[in-house]
């Protein structure tokens, strides 16, 4: 989930802080530019792990900075494919579900990733997955009986596989005019998106498959209980 990723930059130390260790004050420096900050196609910085090497401050003419070349590791969130994460589910809508880990709110599970038989319940606005069904049409789904859907409600606790990642730029700057015309401006998309999927056995929500499992074993007593007895 969480990588190293070895950056370069540029750091200026304000002279308010030549009295501090040089390391520090980079080090501060650095996290106030790059934390919580998406950079393209390295992912989520959350802070810098250590500094790999840094320069000797030199100053500009015109400001009375220093000036510090560094490299430096950075700690980054960005999950690889095929890895299993724990999330919360933040929102749902016919398009699928929106997670959070607390710190990263950008993960979806499109509905094509979802169990099937799976429908969207607009009423509960959540999606539910009918297990053993062989319903197709979500005007059938929605018309079983609610003792037989299990919902993936918000807040639930939710186990997922990161099928893939995608990044976007979006370029900053005044509406685009084409001949005369204002071109509709699309919405605000974020820069770093992670798709998940649900449509394994043992994923979705955690609560499904803890109470497969206590199922199991409650099973497995009795069967040992009648040997016994």
């Amino acid at each position: 989930m969480f990588v190293l990723s070895i950056l370069k930059d540029t750091v200026a130390i304000h002279p308010t802080n030549f009295g501090a260790p040089v390391d520090q004050a980079l080090i501060a420096e650095l996290n106030k530019k790059y934390a919580n900050r998406v950079l393209h196609d390295v992912g989520l910085c959350i802070c810098v792990f250590d500094l790999s090497q840094a320069g000797e401050g030199k100053v500009r003419y015109g400001d009375g900075f220093l000036w510090y070349k560094v490299v430096f590791r950075m700690v980054v969130f960005r999950p690889f494919a095929s890895e299993v994460v724990i999330a919360k589910v933040k929102s749902s809508d016919q398009d699928g579900v929106r997670l959070t880990l607390g710190f990263f709110d950008d993960m979806y599970i499109p509905a094509s990733y979802l169990p099937q038989p799976t429908a969207f319940d607009p009423n509960e606005r959540a999606h539910f997955w009918l297990p053993d069904s062989e319903l197709t049409s979500t005007h059938d789904l929605l018309n079983t009986p609610l003792t037989e859907r299990m919902y993936i409600d918000q807040g639930e606790v939710v186990r997922v596989r990161v099928e893939a990642d995608d990044f976007f730029d979006d370029e900053p700057g005044p509406p685009k005019m084409t001949e005369g015309v204002q071109v509709h401006r699309e919405a605000k998309r974020a820069p770093y998106n992670v798709i998940c999927s649900v449509a394994e056995q043992g994923l979705g929500p955690v609560a499904w498959w803890n109470g497969a499992a206590q199922e199991e074993e409650g099973g497995e007593e009795e069967e040992d209980a009648m040997e016994e007895g």
